[in-house]
């Protein structure tokens, strides 16, 4: 397994991490929970230590499985969590936040029963970590992320919340998420960002056209890649009638169709030569891609079950040529994927 220091920090992350996400249910159709911490379980086995989650994941419910998996191995961890998404707040009546979308306990909806805000005062910071640290049952945060970004809050006043939270023990690294260079430009002139998360894909590149790749690189940020195998599709595991249960969010999205799922099955299989040199899945040749990217990419594979996790956990040690990674963006440049 390998390790990189996180951002400027002193912390050694995997590069393969562990996103948790799906294991919270939410717009993933459901969860099971003793499934989910054999999940989190088998990855600590397999050495992965970057465990990646939010309380918008579930209300709060991935928080509280990812507090139950690690109890007993806390130090093992880097423990990520977010802020900045609130469903529980009526602050939005007096003209602060933005809303996101309405939501039910399944996923977004019209009519959802919950409002959700985008809501980055400093004392919502505050509170959001205090209830964070209680699910996880933890004292420290290692990685906190503004999930996404507001326009009611001046970005020095969450930063130097979040930088006076770090003085104070209750986080040890700076993250952001869904963030636009200008953003990243207003957070590091207050300090440094250690990480931006971002989603990042063989068939989702957006970062490396609107700047946010460059300045990682310049500036010594780590890269997040969420969503590196597009929510399943670049595994080469879904058969075109693949049916998605109620709540899945990949139900009703044109790029899981059957007539796109066969064109993607068909353009992974044009890198079969490169994994069986590497006696590798497709899937691990994707995650390898990912990291190839960006010397300080960490790349954030959901898992709900052992077994996906094993599929996973071995594609860190894949280190793909240049010629090889070079193969792959052709290929993909051609496919023309949604």
């Amino acid at each position: 397994m390998q390790y990189k220091q996180l951002g400027t920090t002193e912390i050694q992350t995997s590069v393969v991490g562990f996103g948790a996400w799906a294991i919270g249910g939410w717009m993933w159709g459901g969860s099971d929970e003793k499934e989910a911490i054999r999940a989190i379980d088998a990855a600590v086995d397999c050495g992965i230590n970057l465990i990646d989650t939010a309380p918008m994941y579930g209300y709060g419910r991935s928080e509280e499985i990812v507090g139950k998996a690690i109890a007993g191995k806390r130090d093992k961890i880097v423990l990520a969590t977010k802020c900045g998404l609130r469903w529980d707040t009526k602050d939005w009546q007096k003209g602060e936040g933005v809303l996101h979308f309405l939501g039910d306990d399944k996923g977004i909806t019209s009519d959802g029963k919950f409002r959700v805000y985008k809501y980055l005062r400093p004392e919502s910071i505050r509170w959001e970590v205090e209830r964070s640290l209680l699910r996880l049952k933890t004292d420290r945060i290692d990685l906190l992320q503004t999930h996404w970004q507001e326009e009611t809050t001046p970005i020095v006043a969450t930063m130097e919340t979040l930088l006076r939270l770090k003085e104070e023990g209750k986080i040890r690294a700076i993250g952001v998420s869904n963030v636009t260079v200008e953003h990243l430009q207003q957070y590091q002139a207050v300090g440094q960002v250690d990480v931006a998360q971002e989603r990042f894909s063989l068939l989702d590149r957006q970062i490396e056209q609107n700047g946010i790749l460059d300045f990682c690189k310049a500036n010594d940020v780590s890269l997040l890649a969420y969503s590196p195998m597009a929510n399943g599709l670049l595994t080469g595991r879904l058969s075109p009638d693949r049916a998605f249960n109620e709540g899945d969010l990949r139900r009703e999205n044109p790029r899981f169709s059957p007539e796109n799922i066969k064109r993607v099955n068909s353009m992974l299989q044009e890198f079969s030569n490169i994994a069986e040199k590497y006696r590798a899945s497709l899937g691990q040749i994707i995650i390898a891609w990912t990291a190839g990217q960006y010397e300080k990419t960490h790349v954030l594979c959901g898992a709900r079950s052992d077994k996906q996790v094993a599929e996973n956990a071995p594609a860190d040690d894949i280190v793909l040529t240049k010629e090889e990674l070079q193969t792959i963006n052709n290929v993909a440049a051609a496919a023309k994927i949604l």
